[in-house]
């Protein structure tokens, strides 16, 4: 399992979204996926960008400055 750092770009703001998966694949679906339950409606989509990618073993951490 990996830990996964995206950045959506919205029309106006940038959302940052942490996932873990089993695959990049499956992050990406899964950042839209949350998006999509986060906002109602969900504002037009620009960008979703991957920042890191960690191995989770006992522990993984983000900072995620706004």
């Amino acid at each position: 399992m990996d830990l996964y750092r995206f950045e959506a770009v919205l029309a106006n703001n940038i959302v940052p979204i942490v996932v873990v998966a089993q695959s990049e694949e499956q992050a990406f679906k899964l950042a839209e996926i949350e998006l999509e339950k986060y906002f109602l409606p969900l504002p037009e989509i620009k960008e979703i960008s991957l920042f890191e990618k960690k191995k989770i073993r006992k522990s993984a951490a983000f900072v995620i400055h706004e």
